[in-house]
């Protein structure tokens, strides 16, 4: 019974991060991990890491919500190369 809880948990949390608009929580990692949800891929700030887990949090109550998102920041410019000024 517990086990299905989390399944369908795991759904509604991928629903909710595919709804956003933002576009780095559309491609984020849910999946059951026991009676846990576990959040995983790579955003590039804090900010969205801790965005994720809250909208999950929230959308699965009662669910424990693991957050192993990398958050890589990357200093760059539209055309791809660092901005100068971080050297």
């Amino acid at each position: 019974m517990a086990e299905t809880l989390v399944i369908d948990a795991v759904v509604h949390a991928k629903t909710v991060l595919l709804r956003s608009r933002i576009y780095v929580l559309r491609t984020l990692h849910v999946f059951q991990d026991g009676d846990a949800i576990i959040l995983r891929g790579r955003v590039d700030s804090y900010y969205h890491k801790q965005l994720a887990q809250e909208l999950v949090r929230m959308a699965v109550e009662g669910v424990e919500v693991v957050n192993l998102i990398d958050v890589v920041y990357r200093p760059e410019e539209e055309d791809g190369f660092p901005r100068a000024e971080w050297f």
